[in-house]
């Protein structure tokens, strides 16, 4: 097939709603970044929250989002996605505004009726359930607007998208915390979703197709959840595959704080977040042929080793340059693992559900973020205000990523994937 003919495909390939919702995902992501690249020490810095406090807030933002991914799909089929989309961007505008308007004077009354803790809890709660209503419109839209030749196509466009965004969201937050101030990158959050909104509305058609059927109930939902909790080998790789994301959300949780207290207060921390995204970005596509003909539990066995190892630059480099070398090592085991993980869980699901295994692959993302607010936090407060010895925290840190890989090991000799579910060497 020649280019031509190949752009030509693309051209005529996606409908409108393809276009409308995978931009409004880049700004999503765009929202969702900035505001997590600042929050930890938006809390601590600006909100008086102790470190082991803020770190868990961030936890509990980072992780509700993959906890409510697999009932948001159900209820974003329900709704149809043009209007789970229009009130996802609506929520998200809320909160993030609200989120950043804490400090302000026309918010006094209100906190001093309602305990800080429990107001910010309750803000921080309110973009789950926007995301989550997001992320499956998003992905159901690309495959109902894609016509079939192009539809790989699409999810890749998607995937650049997401990647795009969660590299854009950290400099906007850097961009906006040096020229203004940190409350107004939850702001600037909250317009960017906030146009989103309208862009939906404005512009996105529901798509259809022609053999649609009709979406499971929040009961049919919930058996197939009982389904899967009933498969031991499936939950008991998910449960050790936690280990893994209670390292790597260390990146957003603890890092920036860690980088401000005890490398250079100067640093932009929220401009050094966007080096994993980019790392992602440029190497995807080469790391993943380099490693294809490695079986999938080894590949994400190594990669969750490489990302746990990487921690020891910072160690031996206490510096932003350090800092960077870490951050570029942890995305190349994330690569490594990622596309890899999605792979094995695919093939563990029974046929017909892999719909809902797929909602679960999601689990140990979210229970690693709200593990590793609280985790991290307690690290830090123990190893930096107490012993004052930091360098302890990361040794931890690595701890726990190595175990997870020892037991990746030795789940794979026990529980070997069959033949046929194996990539061949």
């Amino acid at each position: 097939m020649s280019a031509a003919q190949r752009l030509r495909d693309i051209r005529e390939g996606f409908e409108r709603p393809f276009w409308v919702a995978n931009i409004s995902e880049l700004f999503e992501r765009l929202s969702y970044y900035a505001a997590f690249a600042s929050l930890a020490r938006y809390l601590n810095e600006s909100l008086g929250f102790p470190t082991q406090d803020a770190s868990s807030l961030a936890g509990l933002f980072g992780g509700l989002v993959w906890f409510l991914a697999a009932f948001g799909g159900a209820i974003a089929d329900r709704l149809g996605f043009r209007r789970a989309l229009s009130l996802a961007y609506l929520i998200l505008s809320c909160s993030y505004f609200l989120l950043g308007s804490l400090g302000s004077s026309w918010m006094l009354p209100i906190r001093g009726m309602v305990p800080l803790g429990a107001l910010v809890t309750f803000l921080l709660m309110l973009p789950a359930l926007g995301i989550a209503l997001v992320k499956p419109a998003v992905v159901g839209t690309t495959a109902r607007a894609s016509k079939e030749n192009v539809r790989s196509i699409g999810y890749s466009i998607y995937y650049t998208l997401v990647n795009i965004g969660g590299a854009a969201g950290p400099f906007v937050a850097s961009y906006v915390h040096r020229h203004m101030s940190v409350e107004n990158v939850f702001r600037v959050a909250a317009v960017s979703v906030f146009l989103m909104f309208f862009a939906v509305v404005l512009m996105f058609k529901e798509p259809r197709k022609e053999g649609d059927v009709p979406p499971p109930s929040l009961m049919e939902t919930g058996k197939n959840f009982v389904t899967v909790l009933s498969n031991p080998k499936f939950m008991l790789f998910l449960l050790i595959f936690t280990g893994y994301w209670v390292v790597y959300w260390q990146e957003f949780i603890t890092l920036p704080l860690y980088v401000a207290k005890y490398i250079d207060p100067k640093a932009d921390t929220e401009l050094l977040l966007m080096t994993g995204p980019l790392v992602v970005i440029s190497l995807t596509v080469l790391l993943n042929l380099a490693t294809q003909k490695i079986a999938s539990v080894k590949a994400v066995t190594l990669g969750t080793l490489m990302s746990s190892l990487a921690w020891i630059v910072l160690i031996f480099m206490p510096s932003v340059t350090g800092v960077i070398i870490t951050l570029v090592c942890v995305a190349l085991g994330e690569i490594v693992q990622s596309p890899r993980y999605y792979e094995y869980i695919s093939r563990l699901a029974p046929p017909g559900q892999q719909g809902t295994y797929m909602g679960f692959a999601f689990l140990p993302i979210g229970l690693g973020s709200l593990i590793g607010g609280w985790f991290g936090g307690k690290l830090m407060h123990h190893f930096g205000e107490v012993r004052h010895q930091p360098t302890g925290m990361l040794w931890t840190i690595i701890g726990v990523g190595v175990l997870t890989a020892v037991l990746l090991w030795i789940y794979d000799r026990m529980l070997p994937a069959k033949p046929e579910q194996a990539n061949p060497a």
